[in-house]
């Protein structure tokens, strides 16, 4: 087995729009299909994750604020990364215009 890191991400723009328009019910409904998502693949999260707020990108002239298409992550077990991404078919993230779900590999770090 190994760990894989999904990252969920939008265009800032559908966040803007969901978060203004969505109705308190549209909210619920969407946390209970995500609550479903995540019991049904229990055994494979390693960390359910969480959204991430605004972001600082920091280079060598140093630290800024920038607005990029991350929303949030999670963190699965997978014997492949075709069966990490096969775990995120149909997620609830997938209905935001414009969404989309990167899986990556952790990479183990040599001699570590």
């Amino acid at each position: 087995m190994s760990k894989f890191v999904a990252l969920y991400m939008a265009p800032a723009s559908a966040i803007d729009q969901m978060m203004k328009n969505a109705t308190p019910d549209q909210m619920k409904a969407g946390m209970n299909a995500w609550m479903g998502w995540m019991k049904a693949r229990e055994g494979a999260l390693v960390d359910m994750g969480a959204p991430l707020g605004k972001n600082k990108r920091v280079t060598a002239s140093g630290a800024s604020d920038v607005r990029n298409e991350v929303t949030g992550y999670t963190v699965v077990w997978a014997d492949s990364a075709d069966a990490a991404a096969r775990l995120f078919e149909g997620h609830p993230h997938l209905q935001i215009p414009g969404a989309y779900i990167e899986v990556l590999p952790v990479m183990p770090i040599p001699g570590m």
